[in-house]
Order: C-alpha cells, then sequence, then structure tokens
C-alpha cells in the first residue's frame, strides 16, 4: 500500500518529530511511505478568511501532488477536516476537477482514523507508559468523526492509562485565526480547559491537532507550569513521547 503523508505545515515548521512519528507507525504497519518535497499548506487560514481564490490554488496543488496515492495520511484532524469536507466545495463549478478532488478527498484521512478504521491495526511499534489525558479537537471531532478511534489506539498498549477529563470535546481556545481575532476570548477558553486537565490529576494531555498543542502548551508555559506534558497521539503511539 503506497501511502503519501500530508505533513502540514504546523508540523514540518515547529514540531517535526510528530510526522517522524507518523512514519514509523504507518511503515510499521506495512505502508510505504513517500513524502512529496514540494507539498505546502492545505489552504485552510485561507478558506477560513474568506480567500477561496488562494485555497483553490492549494487544493490544486494538493491534487497534482497527490493523486496518484493509495491514501493520503496527515496528522491532523483539521487539515484532514479541511480536504474532506471543503475541497469539493471549492470546485462546484468545474465537474471534472471537483470529482477527481472527491475522488482523493474520500482516499485522505486522519492519521488515527487510518490506523483504526482503515488498517485496524492491533499493535503499536513503540512502548509508552504513563496515564494521560485526552483532548478531543475540534475539526477531528466535528468534521471526521474522530474520537474513540486515538482511545482506542492507545487502549492497545497496557502500560498507558487513560483519564478522561470535563469537557474532552469543548474547544482549546485556539480555532486557527479566532485565536488572533479574538485573544481576550481564548484566553479564557484555554483557561477553562487547562483547569479540565489539571482536574483530571494526570500530568500529560494528548491530542491530534498541532494548533490545539501550541495554544495549550503555550498557556500552560505562560502560566509558569512546565511539568504538564503536552503530546500528539502520534507521538504517544509510536513510544517517542
Amino acid at each position: 500500500m503506497r501511502v503519501g503523508l500530508f505533513v502540514t505545515c504546523l508540523v514540518d515548521v515547529m514540531r517535526p518529530e510528530i510526522g517522524m512519528a507518523t512514519v514509523k507507525l504507518l511503515e510499521s504497519a506495512g505502508c510505504t511511505v513517500e513524502v512529496p518535497m514540494s507539498q505546502t499548506c492545505c489552504g485552510q487560514p485561507g478558506y477560513n478568511s474568506g480567500d477561496t481564490g488562494a485555497a483553490r490554488e492549494l487544493a490544486l496543488k494538493y491534487l497534482a501532488e497527490f493523486e496518484s496515492f493509495d491514501y493520503v495520511v496527515a496528522p491532523s484532524g483539521s487539515c484532514g477536516g479541511m480536504i474532506r469536507c471543503h475541497y469539493p466545495d471549492l470546485f462546484r463549478d468545474d465537474p471534472d476537477i471537483r470529482n477527481r478532488i472527491e475522488a482523493l478527498a474520500a482516499r485522505t484521512w486522519e492519521l488515527t482514523s487510518f490506523l483504526h478504521d482503515v488498517l485496524k491495526i492491533d499493535r503499536l511499534p513503540g512502548e509508552f507508559e504513563g496515564e494521560v489525558t485526552y483532548h478531543d479537537s475540534c475539526s477531528g471531532l466535528r468534521e471526521l468523526g474522530v474520537q474513540q478511534q486515538p482511545r482506542a489506539l492507545m487502549a492497545l498498549n497496557p502500560k498507558i492509562r487513560v483519564t478522561e477529563m470535563k469537557d474532552a470535546r469543548a474547544c482549546c481556545g485556539f480555532g486557527g485565526t479566532f485565536a488572533v481575532k479574538y485573544g481576550n476570548i481564548s484566553t479564557a477558553i484555554v483557561d477553562e480547559k487547562i483547569e479540565n486537565i489539571r482536574g483530571a490529576g494526570t500530568k500529560c494531555v494528548v491530542l491530534g491537532d498541532l494548533g490545539c498543542m501550541l495554544n495549550i502548551e503555550g498557556r500552560l508555559r505562560r502560566e509558569g507550569d512546565n511539568e504538564t506534558r503536552v503530546l500528539h497521539v502520534a507521538q504517544v503511539l509510536a513510544g517517542e513521547g
């Protein structure tokens, strides 16, 4: 099975180790992983800001780079949601392109849903031990239905203990440009999320989107909490956290 890895902008720039953990997970499951070096952004910032022209250009770029793969996997529910749910709408006036985009979007998966729902893996390639709580990122949860998959995958390792936080499905306040446009509201939301993380009694929160990761980790550190770990689920499943 030939899989194209859509790394995502934030992983590439901020946490490349998440991309490496994703490759480890996919290769251990028997996939042949390729990373097109020309890939860039999925276009979500432009799309959410009303710049559909820029979003269309990036969607066409994605089509050219990944159309030949059996599947495309992204360690991000946010980017996966953009491709699967919003790309087709960008080409509603161009049926030929729309058909190709829809076919590729259907083969594009968020990492944990691909491992659980498509590959149906029953073992993990690495070791991780500890108690964690899981934050459900908005786009993965609401656009792709990613909720049970990461928890089921972590349950494959008996040394991972998941303690649910209050309102795990509630937003962390990031929301892409929302955090920039409405800083005070975003801060109030992430403060509540951090209170719920602490209420779970663990020192490690796990999630599936780097935007949420940077938002939660940034607030923790600004409050002087350098102890609570914030890890992407790929790192935990690959035993590299």
